[in-house]
């Protein structure tokens, strides 16, 4: 009967009526000025035999789609928008070295340069990615100074592979990061991150690796180590350090677990360990590259699958945190499907009771039964081995 009743707060019953709550989206365009150039996918290389080279995957058109679904798509009545700015080095500081922001700032003066595979800083990037920390930060704020619980950073460039000493996968500054820093120094006294990218949010759990205070749960593709700059492996056994033991948890999912693998881990392994924790502050760390059709994944997650997040996230605020929520933009690189996808989680962590838009790409098939076999197995060995979720 418990267990019952906690799946019926994850996922309240439909009704009739509609939402009448709004979330505070925090926005710059600004942000569009990040310009990440064309070529073999991320590479930014020209082979000499295509003709056609593409977009980089991070480019401003897939932001550009999620703002204007949110402005003139049928969630726009339930969207409170709000002006981003940038932020301040010394704010950069509470989550980055002062030598790498050096650095990053010594390369914006010379015009720019390539930082790490994939991940590119040219005239305006540094601008942008001040823009994306700074918005966050003001998304954060408005929660904190008491004007909403729900707000949500659309910011690029992402954030969530950015280490406290270097950039990674497309991010430079950890967005996220930052803003659970200003929780903690606003007096907030445990911050959960649940984070649903389908890459490992390896810069955020590197920065609160050896904290008890942060519980940071990543939801990823079982992709490992791709290089140097990102050394992490999103495993199971990479749980924290010192008195941060247990409070990083990884939930690295087989390739194609679709929507009903994702909410069976949201249920058996996020919400109990988000019961346990305690946290007083919630923050969600959003990526449509988790999407069936997204070109950087290999995740099946549909509409349904986000709006089903959307609603777990949503409960859980309500059940842990007085309805605190913070939801930060990360990727999804498919230009169309991955504003639909953001619209339909928006429209779960509203509570609308009847989807507003229609999955345009529709059934993808999946069986879940792999997926749960190995979300179990990560279950029992989070169990045996995280002491805060073995306590009674």
């Amino acid at each position: 009967m418990e267990a019952a009743a906690e799946l019926r707060n994850l996922h309240p019953p439909s009704s009739s009526s509609t939402s009448t709550e709004v979330i505070h989206v925090f926005w710059h365009e600004g942000m569009l000025k990040h310009y990440t150039g064309n070529g073999v996918f991320d590479s930014g290389m020209d082979p000499g035999f295509l003709d056609v080279l593409e977009k980089h995957p991070e480019n401003s058109d897939r932001i550009r789609n999620m703002v204007s679904i949110l402005k003139r798509g049928p969630i726009s009545p339930m969207i409170s928008w709000h002006t981003g700015r940038p932020a301040l080095i010394p704010e950069l500081l509470s989550f980055h070295t002062q030598e790498y922001i050096n650095e990053l700032v010594e390369a914006d003066r010379k015009g720019g340069k390539p930082i790490c595979a994939g991940t590119f800083l040219n005239p305006g990037s540094w601008d942008s990615a001040l823009l994306a920390a700074g918005t966050t930060l003001s998304a954060m704020k408005y929660i904190i100074d008491g004007h909403g619980n729900l707000s949500y950073a659309l910011v690029r460039p992402p954030g969530h592979h950015a280490q406290p000493n270097q950039a990674d996968g497309y991010c430079f500054l950890n967005n996220a990061g930052l803003a659970v820093h200003l929780a903690l120094s606003s007096g907030y006294k445990k911050v959960a991150v649940i984070d649903i990218d389908v890459h490992y949010g390896n810069g955020t759990a590197e920065g609160f690796y050896g904290s008890d205070k942060v519980l940071t749960i990543s939801l990823h593709m079982n992709h490992g180590s791709w290089g140097p700059s990102h050394p992490q492996n999103g495993t199971v056994d990479e749980l924290g350090k010192e008195k941060g033991f247990g409070y990083n948890l990884n939930v690295p999912l087989p390739n194609g677990t679709g929507d009903k693998g994702y909410d069976y881990a949201m249920r058996n392994l996020v919400a109990p360990a988000i019961k346990k924790f305690e946290p007083d502050m919630m923050v969600l760390v959003v990526g449509q590259d988790s999407s069936a059709f997204d070109p950087n994944g290999r995740q099946c997650l549909t509409m349904d699958g986000y709006r089903n997040i959307g609603q777990t996230a949503r409960g859980l605020a309500n059940k842990h945190t007085g309805g605190r929520l913070l939801i930060v933009q990360e990727g999804g690189y498919h230009v169309t499907y991955s504003a639909y996808c953001l619209h339909a989680l928006l429209e779960g962590v509203l509570k609308v009771p009847v989807s507003l838009l229609a999955d345009p790409i529709a059934y993808y098939p999946e069986d879940e039964t792999f997926s749960v076999k190995v979300v179990e197995s990560i279950k029992g060995y989070h169990l045996n081995c995280v002491p805060f979720l073995r306590e009674a």
